[in-house]
């Protein structure tokens, strides 16, 4: 609920002298965001406190050299694409990663300060090998020379009955000529354990469920390329799944809602802990979050991989 004078008369004829109208005035509220991506749902079903640090408080975050490489390795892929079918050959995409990490730096200086302690270069050219072996594995799991792409690094946005909007960013769409729609996500990381794939899906199944909501079409196909250990995922998802993805979303945003009206943002402890850029301001670390709610009048913004980039974790 946005703080707001419409309506309000500002004269002192109920008795109120200017000075006491200013003692009363309401306090600033955070007004929950409109919006939501795969990586904030996310967020808040690891843990509230963390989609508050980073939607809310938006406090700031160090790049990571696997975030990082992800991002550089996305590119890659994309851009190899520009190629004519018969020239897209492992050693064409690694001739790719020095120009895509000179604009990345460019885009994104503060990646920069991940090899600031590396003078003689040692540690950047392992890291750069490491992307050129992510890039060569993908050769073995797919063969872009019969691939083309009908979107890359597609933006997609689409607004429920309930108001809320769901965005994010595909990394390939394919199209085949009978119409089918395959949803292709590229991860730097390794394929996870069979117990923990539903989680991995969650993503895929929330571009379906906007990609059926903007075109009334449900995707064949989803699938994960996992380049770090060289698997790949997929599932065909129905309209049954959709619905289910859609419930649970509307579900997570009342949650979010909840959680933003009252302030209540509790940490939910867990081994990713370890990983997190807020512990100095997470109780769970004998830290103290940022004043609740702010000095001033404020709407939380719509913070996610579209407003980021693509430097979350993949």
């Amino acid at each position: 609920m946005e703080t707001s004078t419409e309506g309000v008369d500002p004269s002192p004829s109920d008795g109120v002298v200017p000075d006491q109208a200013q003692a009363v005035a309401p306090k600033a509220v955070v007004i929950r965001p409109a919006s939501l991506s795969p990586s904030r749902a996310s967020d808040f079903m690891q843990c509230p406190l963390l989609y508050r640090f980073r939607v809310i408080d938006r406090l700031p975050e160090k790049p990571s050299e696997a975030a990082t490489r992800g991002t550089l390795v996305h590119a890659v892929l994309e851009r190899l694409f520009d190629a004519p079918a018969a020239e897209r050959t492992a050693p064409r995409a690694k001739s790719l990663i020095p120009g895509q990490w000179d604009r990345l730096r460019e885009s994104r200086p503060e990646v920069v300060e991940l090899f600031a302690d590396d003078p003689e270069g040692e540690r950047l050219a392992r890291w750069l090998g490491e992307a050129e072996r992510l890039v060569e594995r993908w050769f073995t799991l797919e063969d872009p020379t019969r691939l083309e792409p009908a979107e890359r690094e597609l933006f997609i946005e689409a607004e429920l009955e309930s108001g809320l909007t769901l965005r994010g960013i595909i990394d390939r769409v394919d199209v085949a000529p009978t119409g089918e729609v395959r949803i292709v996500d590229y991860k730097t990381g390794k394929a996870p354990r069979p117990e923990y794939a539903e989680g991995a899906l969650f993503q895929m199944k929330f571009y379906a469920l906007v990609v059926w909501r903007l075109k009334n079409v449900v995707p064949r196909r989803l699938q994960l390329v996992y380049l770090g250990s060289g698997d790949v995922l997929t599932y065909d998802p129905v309209v049954a799944d959709l619905e289910r993805v859609e419930r649970k979303l509307l579900a997570l945003w009342e949650a979010i809602r909840l959680a933003t009206e009252t302030g209540d943002w509790r940490p939910r402890p867990t081994k990713l802990c370890g990983w997190c850029d807020h512990q100095a301001h997470c109780p769970e670390f004998g830290g103290t979050p940022p004043p609740y709610p702010l000095p001033l009048p404020v709407r939380a913004a719509e913070s996610d991989e579209v407003t980021q980039g693509r430097m979350g974790p993949d």
